[in-house]
């Protein structure tokens, strides 16, 4: 599936919940249970990304000419949000992924739910997924 065909059922998802901020939150945290476990040996200081609040570890390998995230937080909340990054980004290319614009962040209106920290380190955690698709760019 492309990245904007993800984006789209994630839209549709969040559209059943007519903009209800506690429904909002409550499914987001089921989304970031639904991320599977990170192993201890990737919970390292060097996996987590800068500029979050909340620790947020974040891997990224290349199988298959694709990129794989695998990612963890200590918050529900933000494994949510990393979590629906991981569904959007992974098993995509990394010229996709450096390409790819995020447009269902405004259009499930992310930001009425989510406060400016998380909105920060929300970006943070683009940032970074983008970082890796260009590093393992060079080994295509």
């Amino acid at each position: 599936m492309s990245i904007n065909e993800i984006q789209d059922q994630i839209i549709d998802d969040f559209s059943l919940l007519e903009g209800d901020t506690e429904m909002s939150n409550i499914y987001l945290m089921e989304l970031g249970q639904k991320l599977p476990d990170l192993s201890e040996k990737d919970r390292t200081d060097e996996n987590i990304v800068k500029g979050c609040q909340s620790k947020v570890w974040l891997t990224a390998e290349l199988k298959d000419g694709k990129i794989v995230f695998n990612a963890d937080s200590n918050t529900a909340i933000t494994k949510g949000l990393v979590s629906m990054l991981v569904r959007v980004f992974s098993n995509q290319t990394p010229e996709n992924i450096i390409n790819g614009e995020l447009y269902f962040i405004e259009k499930i209106g992310m930001s009425r739910f989510i406060g400016t920290q998380r909105s920060n380190g929300f970006g943070a955690m683009i940032k970074q997924m983008k970082l890796y698709a260009l590093a393992l760019q060079t080994k295509l």
